[in-house]
């Protein structure tokens, strides 16, 4: 009977049972085929690999392995070959054309990536290898997630003529298409020369490794040959001369190791694409810290420099900052916050360099970094203490009021939340620039050591009083200039004053700045949807 219910419920007795295979089936031949011809298309030469490896550099399987979460990557079109037939270049058999494309996981988030490999024809771009690139970059944007590029390249292909040229336009034009729309991250670990450059500065953020990174437009040679000049890479287009002069680096790595980690550490401020907005991880760093620094500048004399990294670095979550362009234009600091867990790009007039007066480079640095704010949903925290634009001969020669003017309209046109703390000295054109109260700032706030007028009292009392002063006898001179210079601060340059005409939202206790930023951030927190934030390209600048 038991039998008879456990047939009825489907089971099977023991001696029923079919006997199970134990022998593997044997592999069809197709599938042998295809493991071999996949095994053989990711395979390196070792020669190459380890002569890559010896010059202290990654292969750029290695770089992915690296950079993105395990097992996570997923190559695609790595079976396409040149169609070139010229000078041999079929025969050659370059893997890949000499670039792996894919997708992977950057701590759990999807990104698109190519790696240049320099071990295939010295990375040299072909018309194939082009068409890699744009196709990941076509599906990188029509998926909206970032794509990462890691460029080890010699430059176009010259066997392939101007079908390798037209490789690189392709490029160009898909990182205008992107460009504001999703993020696009350089990574250069080796040369990078000729067009190629182009691509890399259309992109947002360009990442640089010391000793092995190098970007020129003319190489070496053909600077001796042209003008005359003998100059090494290094000098010419290094790590740190794009890092401290040009301005093309945002970040220099000491490693590439310590580069992805910074790669990564990036994304972690970055939203997908222009429709979000980026992750706020959870803090326990409590709202309502004090922020004594911020006391300490009140007593400060207004002409002793510091470093606006420590009240950066004061305000924000954990105390943790992410600067870029660390090492260019130090007159303007600019970098990446978490204030109550939500992402905040910070813009800071820095004392410590050139009085943090505006001058040309630091004007486009900061323009362009307020734009990929706007473009990417990023408030805007800017902390002044300026006392004007940078002058003399140079700087007027050279453009600073076309320069200065980029950082007017980038302030204006940006209607993400914009919460502005003026600290010290706001005097001038450039007080209006730094996301004034008339450049439509959301909450103008400053401590009681502002000073805020057309410009700095000393200076103005000058003009004001000059026949005054002249008439001075000589040993009153001095004591009449300092009371003529407080008086003027107390009427014209004072906090106070600038708070009753409403250019200043509020003056608030410096010790609670963290707190009342925190708040200002979490009420302007839905100002903008970001799916109807028109399209804006994040052009260089």
């Amino acid at each position: 009977m038991e039998n008879n219910n456990a047939l009825k419920n489907g089971e099977v007795k023991k001696s029923e049972k079919p006997e199970l295979e134990t022998a593997p089936a044997p592999v069809p031949e197709n599938i042998k085929k295809f493991r071999e011809v996949s095994a053989a298309a990711r395979a390196g030469d070792p020669e190459r690999i380890k002569a890559q490896n010896d010059k202290g550099k990654f292969t750029a399987r290695q770089r992915i392995q690296y950079l993105l979460d395990e097992n996570s990557f997923y190559e695609i079109r790595s079976l396409v070959e040149t169609r070139c037939t010229d000078f041999g270049i079929k025969d050659k058999h370059i893997k890949g054309d000499g670039v792996i494309t894919g997708f992977g996981r950057v701590n759990g988030r999807e990104v698109a990536i190519f790696a240049q490999d320099f071990t295939q024809l010295g990375g040299s771009l072909g018309l194939v290898h082009a068409q890699k690139i744009s196709y990941i970059m076509d599906l990188a944007l029509e998926a909206k997630i970032p794509v990462i590029g890691l460029l080890d390249s010699g430059g176009a292909r010259i066997q392939e003529g101007v079908d390798s040229l037209d490789g690189y336009g392709e490029i160009f034009y898909r990182n205008v298409k992107a460009s504001g729309v999703i993020p696009q991250i350089s990574v250069i670990l080796g040369p990078c020369a000729g067009g190629a450059v182009y691509s890399p500065a259309l992109t947002d953020f360009i990442f640089m490794v010391e000793g092995i990174s190098h970007m020129f437009v003319t190489g070496p040679s053909v600077v001796k040959s042209a003008t005359g000049e003998d100059v090494d890479f290094d000098t010419l287009g290094g790590s740190h001369a794009h890092g401290q002069q040009s301005g093309v680096c945002h970040v220099v790595a000491k490693s590439e190791q310590d580069c992805f980690r910074q790669v990564k550490e990036l994304l972690t401020f970055l939203p997908q694409n222009c429709n979000e907005k980026a992750s706020a991880p959870s803090s326990e760093d409590s709202i309502d810290r004090k922020t004594p620094f911020l006391e300490q500048i009140c007593a400060m004399d207004p002409r002793k420099p510091f470093r606006a990294q420590h009240v950066i670095w004061e305000l924000a979550d954990q105390n943790k900052f992410f600067e870029i362009h660390r090492d260019f234009a130090k007159n303007v600091v600019v970098g990446f916050i978490h204030l109550g867990g939500e992402v905040v790009g910070v813009v800071a007039n820095n004392s410590d360099h050139l009085g943090g007066a505006l001058d040309i480079n630091a004007s486009d640095k900061a323009a362009r970094f307020v734009r990929f704010l706007n473009a990417f949903n990023i408030p805007i925290l800017t902390l002044v203490d300026i006392g004007g634009y940078l002058p003399g001969v140079e700087q007027e020669h050279g453009g600073i009021i076309r320069h200065g003017a980029k950082l007017l309209y980038a302030y204006a046109e940006a209607t993400v939340p914009k919460i502005t703390l003026v600290l010290r000295k706001a005097y001038g054109g450039a007080y209006i620039a730094m996301s004034s109260k008339y450049l439509r700032g959301d909450f103008n706030y400053s401590i009681p050591s502002a000073e805020i007028a057309v410009m700095g009292p000393r200076g103005a009392i000058e003009i004001l009083y000059s026949r005054d002063i002249k008439a001075a006898p000589p040993d009153k001179t001095e004591e009449i200039k300092a009371k003529l210079t407080a008086d003027y601060a107390a009427k014209f340059a004072s906090p106070y004053q600038t708070a009753s005409t409403g250019a200043i939202d509020e003056i608030i206790e410096p010790s609670a700045a963290r707190s009342r930023i925190i708040h200002a951030v979490r009420i302007l927190k839905n100002k903008r949807d970001p799916r109807e934030n028109p399209r804006k390209g994040n052009i260089p600048l």
